[in-house]
């Protein structure tokens, strides 16, 4: 099984992080842990909110993270 602590502080408009990731950036991601958890976790995956503190960018950030995982 796959566990995700999620957290969306790493985007540019959240001033913790400083990484400078975009929305779309956690979507990538997300699609990258799918493809190992197909492989590696018989598509078992465990996603936790863990932070963000942009909540604006927050909410686009995990609505990517979402998308990914139910394959919209």
């Amino acid at each position: 099984m796959l566990f995700i602590s999620a957290g969306f502080d790493a985007h540019r408009e959240d001033d913790m992080g400083g990484f400078g990731l975009k929305d779309d950036d956690y979507g990538w991601v997300t699609d990258q842990l799918k493809t190992l958890a197909y492989r590696h976790a018989n598509r078992r995956i465990v996603s936790v909110l863990e932070g963000g503190y942009a909540l604006h960018a927050l909410g686009r950030s995990a609505a990517a993270h979402i998308r990914s995982l139910s394959g919209l």
